[in-house]
């Protein structure tokens, strides 16, 4: 039996490295769309959640929402990070929203063995320390551009929530964390009301990239994050989708000519090749049979 479980859990493992790296394919459409959508920072972010809270409570099963402190907990981080993001998209640019955001990795690592019993390894920290620095890169002509420094800082903010909504959902993988997805993003809808009702509506353009964001690069992305997070450590969950920022600067540079520098492209084949290493560093530990 014991081996039957070990086998079940490396059969769930690879699965859930491949659906981080599909939703983290999904987040990155987010910096096109959200500048596509011409309303206001957080009407943007309730009017996405608001679609992606439908889709999720549409395509799950047997829900249940007990509102304990930790499910509220992790909703509550959750609308923090999206609304974060969102907002800082619009108030910098997309690139420096998006890379300010993957400090996370540095507040697992840090909190995670308090809170998760997930120590972070050697490995770990020296990944983190090459994802830092490959994505420093992305600014290596100029600098952060500190003209923007409201969106930077939110940005930031964002990366902390996003930490915290993580190892909140990380401590339900015995339960159902799809439940404070679905809450977190009502909140955030809630929250963005004002708004969205005081504000002029979006043009066709913008409501069809407003869907777009609340089913693909909300929702799908999502149903797929809830359930990889019961099979992979917390740090993992944050560590493998920071492929995003390699492409969420090259969709915006595609369609709105936002280029990244030549360095940008050096350091996201650090990112990437650290990615990569961690990951098949962790599928071989759980391959290796126990004594």
């Amino acid at each position: 039996m014991a081996g039957e479980g070990r086998s079940m859990s490396e059969r769930a493992h690879p699965r859930a490295v491949l659906q981080l790296v599909v939703a983290a394919l999904l987040w990155s459409l987010g910096g096109l769309l959200i500048k596509t959508v011409d309303w206001p920072p957080l009407a943007v972010a309730g009017g996405r959640g608001v679609i992606a809270a439908v889709f999720l409570l549409l395509t799950n099963g047997r829900l249940r929402f007990t509102f304990t402190p930790l499910q509220v907990g992790a909703a509550v981080a959750y609308a923090a990070c999206t609304a974060s993001f969102v907002a800082a998209t619009k108030l910098t640019t997309a690139a420096n929203a998006i890379l300010l955001q993957y400090t996370a990795p540095v507040w697992i690592a840090l909190f995670g063995a308090w809170f998760l019993g997930e120590r972070a390894t050697r490995a770990d920290w020296l990944t983190i320390a090459v994802v830092i620095g490959g994505m420093g890169l992305f600014f290596a002509d100029g600098g952060l551009q500190w003209t923007n420094t409201l969106g930077n800082l939110v940005a930031l903010g964002s990366g902390l929530a996003f930490a915290a909504m993580t190892m909140l959902l990380r401590r339900q993988k015995d339960g159902s964390p799809v439940e404070s997805i679905i809450l977190g993003n009502l909140l955030t809808f809630l929250v963005s009301i004002p708004w969205m009702v005081t504000s002029r509506p979006p043009s066709p353009v913008g409501w069809g990239a407003l869907a777009v964001l609340g089913i693909v690069q909300l929702g799908c992305s999502y149903w797929l994050y809830a359930r990889a997070i019961r099979h992979v450590t917390a740090l993992e969950a944050v560590l493998i989708p920071v492929i995003e920022p390699l492409l969420n600067p090259v969709w915006v540079f595609v369609f709105r000519g936002e280029k990244p520098s030549a360095w940008a492209l050096v350091g996201g084949v650090l990112v990437l090749g650290a990615v990569t290493l961690r990951a098949v560093h962790a599928l071989r530990l759980r391959r290796v049979p126990c004594a």
